[in-house]
């Protein structure tokens, strides 16, 4: 799975696929069970957050901008 992705630009099957990263235990719970974890961003914020999560296997956004954003600057300004 690729770290960004549009939606719909690849199979979800298999996966937890999450709003946000919110329900830390449904987070965890994955993870552990070795279960992908999708999440749904549609904010640099969003984004970010996702990211920051070790659990995380990809973010889905819905435009190519947020594809294009330089993480580094977003994160450390």
């Amino acid at each position: 799975m690729p770290e960004r992705a549009l939606e719909g630009s690849f199979d979800l099957d298999g996966a937890l696929v999450l709003e946000d990263v919110t329900e830390l235990e449904r987070l965890r719970e994955a993870h552990e069970a070795g279960t992908p974890v999708v999440v749904r961003a549609s904010t640099p914020e969003a984004l970010r957050a996702a990211l920051a999560r070790p659990e995380v296997a990809s973010v889905l956004v819905p435009d190519e901008a947020l594809l294009h954003l330089d993480l580094r600057e977003l994160t450390y300004g």
